[in-house]
């Protein structure tokens, strides 16, 4: 998504006249200004889990996903208070416009882009990774490669940052008003990854996963990264998706390209940063154990949020293989 184009063409001094109502660029100051603080805590939130993830838990094949995504978070958080804090520069400045203020937006946008598109993939691959563990867990456990978590965010890295390299340098702000025809390849191409495949494979792995939880739940609680994967795909899906539709009329010229085009732009952003904000703390509240009143740290809730089968199959066997001796004596005792 080419926000740059729109930010752009929403500062630029022959659009800001007859088209706003009165004290627009306040209203606009204001609600940039508040996106700046949910970028603040987010970025808070992924350093920590950044931290703990690296440096004080033991790593496995799902840390390495989350790993890999509070970076994407938090590279798409820095760009974007860059971003807003040169919007808000250009709506209060006497001069704001100055030599090199395009390419500088589309060097800035390339980064929170390509951040952008990784993080949806990297939620995408972990979906359907978990996915696939429930529907073949026996096939899962003997093939599954021992790096296939770092090859696939390797992987993803180039794809995102591919993304978008061709999103902005090809859909420049001039491409992207005339509607050029690489330009609308790209709008598509774009649309397509995000609506056509990303969401499918999110909301399809997530519906497994909901009855893989309903059918346990009566057994024993539900692993809690099931949980994790589950809500950070819904936050994801009704916080982005919806835009990307949006964005996609408005490249068809179907939306209204003024007070309306500004609000779309500011609604953009809140979504997408709301969900990088909000990513992180998903782990810590479900990592945190409600039913005891003692204080735990972010380490232990960390550690009990990302405890995968592995540390449960361990310890279901030493229960049934101590089960199976306290059988043996007792029989050798009748």
């Amino acid at each position: 998504m080419d926000n740059s184009t729109l930010t752009l063409h929403v500062t630029d001094e022959n659009n800001t006249d007859s088209n706003y109502p009165e004290n627009a660029q306040m209203h606009f100051t204001i609600a940039a200004g508040f996106a700046i603080g949910l970028c603040l805590i987010g970025l808070v939130g992924n350093i920590i889990v950044f931290w703990y993830l690296c440096f004080k838990i033991k790593r496995n094949k799902y840390t390495i996903y989350i790993i890999n995504l509070s970076v994407a978070d938090f590279i798409f958080l820095i760009f974007s208070i860059i971003v807003l804090i040169m919007f808000i520069y250009t709506l209060s400045s006497a001069d704001p416009y100055f030599k090199g203020k395009e390419s500088l937006y589309i060097v800035l946008e390339i980064f929170s882009d390509s951040a952008q598109y990784s993080g949806m993939f990297i939620l995408t691959a972990i979906s359907l990774e978990r996915c696939l563990s429930v529907l073949f867990p026996f096939w899962y456990q003997c093939h599954r490669p021992k790096n296939l978590s770092t090859i696939i965010c390797v992987s993803v890295w180039l794809i995102g940052c591919a993304e978008g390299l061709i999103d902005n340098l090809v859909c420049t702000p001039e491409a992207f008003f005339s509607q050029a025809t690489e330009c609308t390849a790209v709008q598509i191409m774009t649309f397509g990854l995000s609506v056509i495949i990303c969401l499918p494979i999110m909301v399809i792995s997530s519906f497994i996963l909901l009855i893989k939880i309903k059918r346990t739940f009566r057994q024993q609680y539900p692993q809690k990264l099931y949980i994790i994967i589950i809500v950070a795909v819904f936050i994801f899906i009704i916080s982005v998706i919806p835009i990307n539709f949006v964005w996609f009329l408005m490249y068809f010229q179907l939306l209204k390209s003024d007070i309306e085009t500004v609000g779309l732009y500011f609604a953009s952003v809140f979504c997408i940063v709301l969900n990088c904000t909000i990513d992180p703390y998903i782990y810590f509240i479900v990592g945190k154990k409600w039913k005891q009143k003692t204080s735990h740290s972010i380490q232990d809730a960390l550690q009990r949020a990302f405890r995968i089968e592995e540390d449960e199959h361990e310890d279901s066997d030493s229960n049934k293989a101590s089960k199976a001796s306290n059988q043996t004596n007792l029989a050798s005792t009748l």
